[in-house]
């Protein structure tokens, strides 16, 4: 009996394939929420006017930005617990959660330096007119210059998640049951060969399928915005 082809064995796995690369995209979508969340509070505090709130966000900002991303994760599934008690129950914490964690610490970072650089880009005199018209700070902040912001931050902010995306395959290393632990759980079983480069192709091509377009759009939004 001849043996299926790599064709034949692509299609074959590709609904569990499937399931895998819709993990992956389940945790860039949480730990980008995650890291955009605590980004922002921490871009806003390296703009505070607090010195020492100021001197406290730059810290973590270059401390984050700079740190290896597997050894985040490492760190953090080594801190966090593997289950939680509350009152008589025992909650399992699943590594899928600590690893969105670990990931969403880098992405803070630069979602705080995305929100530092897009403040300070506003004209001064931006915030001279407020002042001129009796605006406090927290009002020339949230009405005048967050909104002139978003658009700035947009295309930076949509590049990260791209990158962000590629990198949920590093969850694999830590046992997470994503796309890539599926590949090597798939290559056991079949033990071909030719399958290795395949199957390694075919998986690639979901992530370009899935960042190209965004990377597509960050461009056109850089245009778009450039021109006025």
């Amino acid at each position: 009996m001849s043996q299926p082809s790599v064709v034949e064995l692509l299609l074959k796995w590709t609904p569990l394939l499937a399931q895998g690369f819709a993990f992956n995209l389940l945790i860039s979508i949480f730990a980008m929420a995650l890291g955009t969340a605590a980004g922002l509070f921490l871009g806003f505090g390296a703009v505070s006017t607090s010195r020492w709130l100021k001197q406290l966000s730059d810290l973590a900002v270059q401390f984050f930005r700079n740190a290896p991303w597997l050894v985040l994760l490492f760190f953090v599934m080594l801190l966090m617990p593997f289950e939680l008690r509350v009152g008589p129950w025992v909650l399992p914490f699943p590594d899928w959660i600590k690893s969105t964690v670990g990931l969403a610490l880098p992405v803070m970072a630069n979602v705080a330096e995305i929100v530092r650089g897009a403040v300070e880009s506003i004209p001064s005199a931006q915030w001279d007119a407020a002042r001129s018209l009796a605006f406090n700070r927290r009002q020339t902040m949230w009405e005048i210059i967050i909104p002139q912001c978003i658009k700035r931050m947009l295309p930076a902010w949509m590049n990260w998640y791209a990158i962000l995306t590629m990198a949920t395959t590093l969850t694999s290393i830590v046992g997470v049951n994503e796309v890539m632990t599926t590949v090597g759980r798939i290559t056991a079983a079949e033990q071909r060969a030719d399958l290795l480069i395949p199957i390694y192709l075919y998986v690639l091509l979901w992530f370009f399928l899935y960042c190209y377009p965004i990377a597509l759009w960050t461009k056109r939004l850089e245009l778009r915005y450039r021109e006025r």
